[in-house]
């Protein structure tokens, strides 16, 4: 006869070692995807999805097989008591481990195209744990002959109970999913949900998590993004469009200023070509004209440095050409800030006389290079600070476009302060090329259109805040007819020049076979310089 109690206590130590092997599966699934993620998950290889997505079924169908084994059955099993759950939990885990395989097969399926998974994270994992819970029932009513139909019930009125009692839960589960499903964003999106702003991380069962512009992660509920107005800053695609409002005074012609804010717009090179950037007027104001600049970007995520680099440029470029921003002042306070202001541009203006005049007397305008005379200027210095007197002297932010290559040109630049770069591009054997050079203070540059006509020859561009000194056609032309002798001595220095670039300059396609010519016949340069005086 059985001892009842011996046979408990061999039930119990079967359980023990059921227990064990459970704990022994859990551990080494453990170390399986510790050792996966070392060796395999690392940017977007597809085997660590494989393998990160196969770890658990393993882990645990490689325990319950050595639990198979006859020699371990006997030693750790001798009743066999467990041995119908044992086989139950074997089917099930071989299910787990196909169901896992495919799983892992279109995950992986997607990776490798870099195309997103097209169901939703939160209702992946729901599917799944359904699929997984309707095979757990099937098995313990058709292998272990378990009535699962009170359990059933049970669980409905469970299920009733939890419902109520994580009705907030329930409800950010079913928000995620909404979200998900119709696509409101996906991760990597620039989104504002509310009045947070920033890059979609993730979005779970629970929550979306946002990394906004202060380096902070912002948790909100599913329930709240799914009840908030959220604008989608990367959808339909990654353009969007920033708007500046600017005011400008009344005497700046409207003209004058829309141009003016499509320069300052287009010389950031964030700021797309296409669309244009569109400027507005808006309203006719107290103090001003209000206007709009609207432009588009790509990287939303630089939308204030690019906005401050925009604004910026206005600023400089509303300076250069006298447009005032008005700020609104009472009458009386008017005239008097008016009369101040008056005297000071008188004062800055003599200032700047004297400025330009020391600017251009230690730069390389109209210095002889060669000879005896070296370093002389072909004009006197009682000229040359006349001519001061009618230089304009500008300030360039850093990333302004001064001109590009292939445009005219009736002016040259002196770099009084800053530092401007230039780039040549040019063909030769059907390969592009570029060459880039450097102007720092005291050089000059934009000289061979003003003295030839022909087209820019490089592009230019400010590498850091500069001052420039702009020495125009008619400027040019009245130095011209105060010294009759400097027109042939540029004539013949400028023909001489190009005669050696002769070769590079047939390589630029903005220049014909006329323009090299005449830039390098002394009498065609002479020809030019007569008619400024004309003119």
């Amino acid at each position: 006869m059985t001892d009842p109690s011996a046979a408990s206590s061999a039930v119990y130590m079967e359980l023990l070692w059921f227990f064990l092997a459970f704990v022994l599966a859990c551990v080494l699934s453990f170390l399986l995807r510790l050792i996966v993620t070392k060796l395999f998950v690392s940017g977007e290889k597809t085997l660590g999805v494989y393998f990160a997505r196969l770890s658990l079924p393993f882990a645990f169908l490689a325990v319950v097989f050595s639990l198979k084994i006859p020699a371990v059955m006997d030693r750790l099993f001798p009743g066999r008591a467990l041995e119908p759950y044992l086989d139950a939990a074997l089917i099930f885990i071989i299910i787990f481990f196909f169901l896992r395989l495919v799983d892992a097969f279109f995950q992986s399926w997607y990776v490798r195209r870099k195309q997103p998974f097209p169901i939703p994270k939160v209702l992946h994992s729901l599917v799944l744990a359904i699929i997984y819970l309707i095979v757990f029932f099937i098995i313990l009513r058709g292998i272990l002959g378990v009535n699962i139909t009170p359990f059933l019930a049970t669980s409905a009125l469970l299920t009733m109970i939890i419902g109520l009692a994580f009705q907030d839960v329930l409800s950010n589960i079913l928000s995620g999913m909404s979200l998900h499903l119709i696509k409101s964003f996906t991760k990597g999106d620039w989104v504002s949900v509310g009045t947070d702003e920033g890059v979609v991380m993730d979005t779970n069962w629970r929550e979306t998590r946002i990394f906004d512009r202060f380096s902070n992660i912002v948790v909100i509920p599913n329930n709240t993004v799914a009840s908030e107005k959220i604008i989608n800053f990367s959808a339909p695609d990654r353009k969007t469009a920033l708007t500046i409002p600017v005011k400008a005074g009344y005497e700046a012609p409207p003209t004058e200023v829309f141009e003016a804010l499509r320069e300052a717009a287009a010389d950031v090179s964030e700021v797309l070509s296409h669309p244009i950037p569109e400027v507005h007027l808006l309203s006719y104001d107290d103090f001003g004209i209000s206007y709009a600049i609207k432009f588009w970007i790509t990287d939303f995520a630089r939308k204030y440095p690019i906005m401050a680099d925009v604004g910026r440029n206005i600023w400089y470029k509303f300076r250069r050409r006298g447009i005032a921003i008005p700020v609104p002042l009472g009458d009386k306070l008017g005239e008097v800030m008016f009369s101040v202001d008056a005297q000071r541009k008188a004062r800055n203006m003599e200032a700047d006389v004297n400025q330009n005049f020391t600017d251009l007397m230690e730069s390389d305008f109209l210095k002889d290079k060669e000879g005896e005379r070296t370093g002389d200027f072909l004009a006197s210095e009682d000229t040359m600070h006349e001519f001061a007197g009618m230089v304009k002297r500008y300030r360039f932010a850093p990333g302004e476009v001064v001109f590009k290559q292939g445009e005219g040109g009736e002016s040259c630049f002196v770099v009084a302060s800053g530092r401007v770069g230039g780039k040549i591009s040019y063909r030769e054997k059907g390969k592009a090329y570029t060459s880039e050079f450097e102007v720092e203070p005291g050089g000059l540059f934009g000289e061979m259109s003003l003295f030839t006509g022909m087209p820019r020859t490089a592009t230019c561009i400010v590498l850091e805040e500069a001052e420039l000194l702009e020495i125009k056609a008619e400027d040019f032309a009245w130095l011209l007819d105060k010294n009759p002798q400097l027109g042939e001595a540029l004539a013949e220095i400028v023909s001489k020049r190009n005669k050696e670039n002769q070769a590079f300059l047939e390589k630029l396609k903005e220049l014909s076979k006329k323009d090299i010519e005449q830039s390098t016949n002394k009498r065609s340069i002479l020809a030019r310089l007569t008619s400024l005086i004309r003119h």
